[in-house]
Parts: structure tokens; C-alpha cells; sequence
């Protein structure tokens, strides 16, 4: 395992394909799915120093604070509220690029301003929520979205504990 990240690139593009080899060794002997979404959210964290990089995991009928990097967040979610749980209702990744603009938008932090969630697959449910912010509007984009569901399908073939 890799006790440092290499982070290099000038594109968000090259940051991703830097990023993404690295994530995937990491996670390579590890099995436990909490550890795994720890690095994770760290490894995303430090490359583009988002303003909050974590998981919500689905426990029940509602997702709960997982792994993260940032501020203090919402513990609970329901499922189809705000950006993270319709995310999981709907089962596809979602870009906002203004939080202001996204109907029942839940404001753990009021410096947050662009959003991208990403559902974490297993066995063909969703299981986890992998969720970014930005304090800038705009932050995301495919390329995002690629990356960051390629990122969460690492967590699929290792979801010991879901």
C-alpha cells in the first residue's frame, strides 16, 4: 500500500488518470469496505481539495455518514432527499452545478455550492453514496463523473460489508 499520494497533472483529466492507478493499488489487499471509502475520500480530498469528499453507506431505509474529509456533515438522508438520496433513489450519479438551484437541496454547510454524487453498486443495489462538494459553483463535469464512477466500481468486487 502506498503511504503517500503522487499528485501530479496540469488537467483535471491528467489528475484523474494520475489519481486513479494509485486509488486502485491501494484498495488492491484491503477488503474492508470502510477502510477502502476512508482512503478513498482521502485520496480525492488532497488531490483536488474539494470542500467535503465522503461516502453516506445505505443502512435501512436511509443513508448514513460514512468516511470523509471536510467539515462536519448530515448524519442521516432519506432516501429521494436532497441530492444524495435521490441520487440512490434514482440510481445514476448526479452533477448539480448550483446547489441553490436543486429542489429540497439539504444544506449541511451553507459554503457548499456545486455538488456531484455518485452510487457505489453492489449485487445490483445501490449500497453507498460516494458524494462531493464544491464551494465554487460549476466544479463539475463528465469528466467527473467518469472518473469518480470508476472510482466507486473499485468498491464493488471489495464490498465485504456493505
Amino acid at each position: 500500500m502506498a503511504e503517500s499520494l503522487v499528485i501530479q497533472g496540469n488537467s483535471k483529466e491528467e489528475l484523474y488518470q494520475n489519481l486513479f492507478p494509485q486509488i486502485k493499488s491501494i484498495l488492491e489487499d484491503e477488503k474492508d469496505t470502510i477502510a477502502n471509502m476512508a482512503n478513498i475520500s482521502a485520496c480525492l480530498y488532497e488531490t483536488f481539495r474539494f470542500w467535503w469528499v465522503g461516502f453516506y453507506r445505505v443502512v435501512g431505509d436511509e443513508l448514513v455518514l460514512g468516511p470523509f474529509q471536510g467539515p462536519v456533515a448530515c448524519t442521516r438522508i432519506r432516501k429521494g432527499r436532497g441530492v444524495c438520496g435521490t441520487s440512490w433513489q434514482r440510481e445514476e450519479t448526479i452533477i448539480v452545478p448550483d446547489v441553490d438551484q436543486f429542489p429540497g437541496h439539504i444544506a449541511c454547510s451553507s459554503a457548499s455550492r456545486s455538488e456531484i454524487v455518485v452510487p457505489v453498486f453492489h449485487n445490483g443495489k445501490v449500497t453507498a453514496v460516494l458524494d462531493i462538494d464544491s464551494e465554487l459553483l460549476n466544479t463539475f463535469d463528465d469528466t467527473d463523473k467518469l472518473w469518480l464512477e470508476r472510482i466507486a466500481a473499485l468498491l464493488i468486487d471489495k464490498n465485504t460489508n456493505p
